[in-house]
């Protein structure tokens, strides 16, 4: 198992090219389930969560493989429709070739998904979403078995106790490309992954309406073609380099990154004291000043703060001038990475779903544990600003949702290394 090893102090300055973006690519992957014909999805990050993916196609019969950053899905049937556990369990995010498949073949048998322990999150609005289009549901074994021959288009509301659910939207999406009539999707996610994914539907035959909006409007069709496609950027890769930019005071040009998927959190980082500038087709950060302000947050549904940003800037309000509440509003037991950032210095208490962080003039290294994906990146945040060396064990995290993290951060000043644990 490897380890990262971070020296703090350093400041970051340069250009990061910021990797198309994990969370379109993986339900992107899915929905070439749709089609026998061959497609291309162009700007596909390296990454161990899209391995898994491509693996998961190849056992459910199309052969994928990659080339540079383009996967190339070939043509040929689908041969089988069940997604198997040992493929599934490690990810959450292969929940959404349940979609796909029972949309393609009326059937699906999917392992219940894992990944990052923060917290439940329940696949109850899949499974809503799917029964109201026509579809019979049964959990046996740990396995959903599912079965609708016959998908007939309704009006579906995806509201849920914490709001609209992406990957659920994307279920749904998928599966009414071929349901008879029409399917209205009200309360649908609108996140740019879910946009994009509404769009490479389009690229390939699918009559949607209502891309990147709250209200999704499907009428079916009889097939879909292959195509070719270009993913868009990651926000969250990008927006986690942002607030590396201000944490070490350092001065970032994200190249391909997008202001516009990033509004809310452009928003605070201002508040605390950056700068944000759209430069040429990207963004260049720095500080405005020699200290960050304190900041309040709460994590909500898109266009709201995102959660995936939520322990990233928890760190950067760790070194703030003053005392900073986030809150959190979508998984409300993500708060795994505290213990961690307070055993290198920082003071933050945890009230209910809420935080309270007392800025502090200095962290120090120390060794720490990372306990997510969003977690690993917070804890390398603070390592670049805390005094000494931090050790960061379990950063198999890291390599689900980063794309040459350590490559791209020495580049621009850090130093970072990754080793093997000793055991």
């Amino acid at each position: 198992m490897d380890k990262l090893l971070v020296e703090g102090g350093n400041v970051l300055n340069g250009t990061i090219p910021i990797s198309g973006a994990k969370n379109a690519s993986l339900p992107i992957l899915a929905a070439t389930i749709l089609t026998d014909e061959e497609c291309r999805i162009k700007n596909v990050p390296d990454l161990k969560d899209v391995s898994t993916m491509i693996k998961i196609l190849n056992a459910l019969g199309r052969d994928a493989r990659r080339e540079g950053d383009t996967i190339i899905v070939s043509a040929g049937q689908i041969k089988n429709h069940i997604a198997p556990y040992e493929l599934v369990s490690t990810m959450r995010a292969s929940i959404v070739v349940l979609g796909p498949l029972l949309g393609r073949f009326g059937e699906a048998e999917v392992s219940f998904p894992g990944g990052c322990v923060i917290g439940p999150r329940p696949i109850d609005l899949h499974l809503k979403g799917l029964r109201a289009l026509g579809v019979e549901i049964e959990v046996k074994s740990g396995y959903i078995l599912a079965n609708g021959k016959n998908l007939k288009g309704r009006k579906i509301y995806l509201g849920g106790h914490f709001g609209s659910s992406v990957l659920a939207t994307d279920n749904v999406l998928m599966a009414a490309v071929f349901a008879e009539g029409e399917t209205i999707i009200e309360n649908s996610a609108s996140e740019p992954e879910v946009e994009d994914l509404a769009r490479f539907l389009i690229a390939m035959g699918a009559d949607i309406k209502g891309a990147g909006t709250s209200t999704l409007k499907v009428r079916g069709v009889k097939s879909l073609r292959g195509t070719e496609y270009s993913v868009i950027p990651d926000r969250i890769e990008a927006g986690t380099y942002m607030i590396g930019a201000l944490i070490t005071n350092g001065r970032l040009y994200l190249e391909h990154a997008r202001a516009e998927h990033n509004l809310a959190l452009i928003d605070k980082l201002r508040e605390a004291g950056g700068v944000i500038d759209e430069v040429d087709g990207g963004l260049e950060v720095y500080r405005a000043g020699d200290v960050i302000n304190p900041i309040d947050i709460t994590t909500l549904t898109y266009p709201g703060f995102p959660t995936d940003l939520q322990a990233q800037m928890m760190s950067l309000a760790a070194i703030s001038n003053g005392i900073s509440v986030i809150t959190e509003k979508i998984y409300p037991d993500r708060f795994i990475h505290i213990s961690e950032l307070n055993r290198m210095g920082a003071d933050i208490v945890i009230e209910g779903a809420t935080a309270i962080v007392k800025g502090t003039n200095k962290l120090s290294g120390a060794p720490v544990m990372a306990s997510d994906l969003r977690a690993s990146a917070a804890l390398v945040l603070a390592g670049l600003v805390a005094s000494g060396q931090t050790e960061i064990a379990r950063v198999y995290h890291l390599d689900r949702g980063y794309e040459k993290l350590e490559e791209k951060l020495s580049a621009v000043g850090a130093k970072i290394w990754r080793m093997k644990e000793i055991k």
